[in-house]
């Protein structure tokens, strides 16, 4: 080697200060382009979307009234009136169909989590929503002398096979199926666009079922 090209320990610090110089320029430009990429990134993406109280109202009204269980019973039904001394019975066997859900347009609450994405639903307890009166039939009739049926017997006849519709239906554990069922439809039709749904509800007394 010649003496001009041998290192002396003054230019071999020269190009360490140089080698750290470029070696930082080189961390700083490769931090900004990365800063640069993600900004770019952030510039063209689109932004997550957000889920805002009236689009969760509007969803929940389109549904309205939420028929989550539907149960057919066959049941039977004793109607008695007594007049004057003389009774008058008839025996009937009824079938009907019971629906019970959610009326969504009373007693419903919308809180929206944006940060955490989480949609919280208070919802009201199901309850019965129609009675249905597929058939009736007559097994028995007897009339007393001054005690004939009457068309007001007809009409109470009717309202005792609903009534004893609706509580065999509730006996059977519709509302607590109609719960559970309205729950898990309520939380696909608004667990979307990454939000999770929380569902709660008020606190009803029930007898049990049975």
């Amino acid at each position: 080697m010649t003496p001009s090209a041998r290192l002396t320990p003054g230019r071999v610090l020269a190009w360490g200060l140089v080698a750290i110089a470029l070696l930082t320029a080189a961390v700083v430009a490769v931090s900004l382009a990365r800063r640069a990429t993600s900004a770019a990134g952030a510039i063209g993406a689109p932004a997550p979307p957000r889920v805002t109280h009236q689009v969760v109202v509007e969803r929940l009204q389109a549904v309205a009234q939420l028929v989550a269980s539907q149960m057919t019973l066959r049941d039977v039904v004793v109607y008695e009136q007594t007049r004057f001394t003389a009774t008058k019975r008839a025996l009937l066997v009824v079938t009907g169909r019971v629906s019970a859900g959610l009326d969504l347009e009373r007693d419903t609450r919308v809180e929206i989590d944006s940060v955490a994405r989480r949609i919280v639903l208070t919802l009201p307890p199901a309850r019965i929503l129609a009675v249905e009166v597929l058939d009736v039939t007559t097994y028995d009739e007897r009339a007393g002398l001054l005690n004939p049926f009457r068309p007001e017997d007809r009409d109470a006849i009717q309202r005792q096979v609903r009534a004893r519709l609706e509580d065999a239906a509730q006996r059977s554990g519709i509302l607590a199926h109609a719960d559970q069922s309205a729950a898990q439809m309520l939380t696909q039709l608004l667990g979307r666009d990454g939000y999770t749904v929380e569902i709660r509800r008020d606190v009803v007394q029930r007898r049990p079922a049975g």
